[in-house]
């Protein structure tokens, strides 16, 4: 999928992203993410496939203009996405902007949520440690996140802190990805703090690895405040 997106966009555009991306101090961020598959689909584990039966829907958001006009020109000119090396046909293509109205927001994730540090043992070696929400450290790293991307975007720091709230049942989700695990967590959010950094969260993806289809969410309810 992150192959077939960057196939889906300006040849110049998808290098810089791919070798660059925005930087902010150490790190470097690709303000993209994506959507799992939609559909209905059936897993044939004999010879390693899914099957889609019906129409198959994909989000893709991102807080870069640039990044969505040359997405949709691309895929309404060519008329097809390439997964691997089939050409699957391009039906229809919505362009939305979602807007944070105000510092409270209610949002599901249409891909698990990553948030990990990496930590050292007492012999040296390193080993990842990923958060779930309602952790005692997940609040902090969430916050430093978006902070991380808005700076990656504007070149200024941004103030506040975003508190995280965990609606119903957070589902742990593993992932093989390229030969790596990767731990993230499905569900409803309560997201409250600053609406620019609402705004980044929502438009770049929540937690990390992003641009490896994780942390894409929605708006579920805009939470009005009272007084």
């Amino acid at each position: 999928m992150q192959g077939a997106i960057y196939n889906s966009i300006d040849n110049k555009l998808a290098a810089f992203l791919h070798d660059q991306g925005f930087a902010a101090g150490s790190r470097n961020f690709k303000l993209f993410t994506f959507s799992r598959l939609n559909g209905p689909f059936r897993i044939q584990k004999e010879n390693n496939s899914i099957t889609f039966s019906d129409e198959m829907k994909l989000v893709i958001s991102s807080p870069y203009d640039d990044f969505c006009q040359s997405l949709v020109n691309i895929l309404l000119t060519r008329g097809f996405m390439f997964f691997g090396k089939s050409g699957v046909p391009i039906n229809k293509v919505y362009l939305k902007k979602m807007e944070i109205e105000g510092e409270k927001v209610i949002v599901k994730t249409l891909s698990p949520i990553v948030l990990y540090s990496t930590l050292l043992r007492s012999d040296g070696r390193k080993y990842t440690c990923y958060f779930q929400p309602g952790d005692p450290d997940y609040g902090q790293l969430f916050t430093e996140n978006l902070k991380k991307k808005y700076l990656a975007i504007y070149g200024r720091k941004p103030l506040g802190e975003v508190n995280v709230k965990s609606l119903g049942t957070q589902k742990l989700r593993v992932i093989n990805y390229k030969n790596f695990i990767v731990k993230g967590y499905s569900g409803k959010l309560e997201l409250q703090g600053p609406q620019e950094l609402l705004q980044i969260g929502l438009d770049s993806g929540l937690g990390s690895k992003n641009s490896q289809g994780f942390g894409c969410v929605e708006i579920v309810e805009k939470v009005k405040e009272r007084g």
